[in-house]
């Protein structure tokens, strides 16, 4: 995927907006009863104070964290798919509770241990789905998409 620093910090910006924007819709929707039309707007509320956090998060710390985990199980001459749903899996086991953590500190009214372990529980099945299914081959897309290669 990204070969280049540059190409990584758009690729981690733009998987972390992505991601993030889907999580916070569901822990709007969880917060309000179900989706409504009005959660995908109350979801941009918080997506300026967590997208950021995310992409250093992942950026900085994580991703190195993940591809460690993930060849911990994954050797190199693996088929690159499956390295990638390793990282990605392990991404996601790293990121999700440091991010429950600070949605617990940041929006719940409660900040004891117990709420965060329970927004981490109800989060981490979301994330995983979200990630493997949905968010990670559509921000792949896109990526490939802006840094299409020229053929020769």
């Amino acid at each position: 995927m990204p070969k280049t620093k540059l190409q990584n910090v758009i690729f981690t910006a733009i998987m972390a907006i992505f991601m993030v924007y889907g999580m916070i819709v569901y822990n709007v929707a969880l917060n309000t009863g179900g989706v409504h039309g009005e959660t995908f707007l109350l979801a941009l509320h918080e997506l300026y104070i967590m997208a950021p956090i995310a992409f250093i998060l992942e950026f900085f710390v994580v991703d190195k964290v993940a591809h460690m985990l993930a060849f911990t199980f994954m050797k190199p001459d693996d088929r690159p798919q499956h390295i990638s749903y390793a990282i990605s899996w392990c991404i996601c086991c790293v990121m999700c509770p440091i991010m429950s953590l600070i949605a617990t500190i940041l929006f719940k009214e409660e900040h004891t241990f117990a709420v965060w372990i329970q927004t981490w529980g109800m989060n981490l099945p979301c994330a995983l789905l979200w990630q493997l299914c949905y968010c990670g081959p559509l921000v792949r897309l896109i990526f490939r998409t802006i840094f299409r290669e020229k053929k020769q």
